[in-house]
């Protein structure tokens, strides 16, 4: 494996099954979904990105203001911010964790952001009930602090968390 191939890179349609397989691997800390719904997502989505050459390490989604997007954690992000990317899913596969992937791809994210000037801010959420601790501990990390939390689902309470990139 070259250092390249664990750098991101933008999502390719060629992507999507690799990148289903290790969505749904990774359930419930990320939504299962089935193709149509990533395909979706992807089509959707302000930027896209994947890491991984011969096989698919990792890959993040986010969306801008206005997407057609029915997400609720989407939906309070859209209702209290006028200028956001929200980050929808980072996966990682199992195997490849510990290895700054979801550090990389996030910074991905923000360089992009930046250097389009599309939006100050990045938010996302990360599951309080269950509790992903290893995912708050990350986000605490890279410098995001909650703004609110709300119940996505019955038995599923989420912290909603924004990062000021300016």
């Amino acid at each position: 494996m070259t250092a390249n191939e664990l750098e991101p890179r933008l999502f390719l349609k060629s992507d999507i099954d690799a990148a289903l397989e290790l969505n749904n691997l990774n359930a419930p800390a990320v939504g299962e979904i089935d193709r149509t719904q990533l395909e979706f997502l992807i089509e959707h989505s302000l930027y896209s990105f994947a890491i991984g050459a011969d096989t698919l390490h990792a890959f993040c989604i986010t969306f801008a203001p206005g997407a057609p997007y029915t997400s609720v954690n989407y939906q309070w992000f859209s209702q209290n911010y006028s200028e956001f990317v929200y980050l929808d899913r980072i996966v990682v596969s199992e195997k490849m964790r510990n290895n700054s992937l979801g550090a990389k791809l996030y910074a991905a994210v923000e360089q992009r952001m930046i250097k389009d000037r599309c939006a100050p801010i990045l938010t996302c959420e990360v599951n309080l009930n269950p509790p992903n601790l290893g995912s708050i501990r990350f986000h605490n990390r890279i410098g995001f602090r909650e703004v609110g939390q709300q119940d996505s689902k019955p038995g599923l309470t989420v912290s909603l968390l924004a990062k000021n990139l300016d």
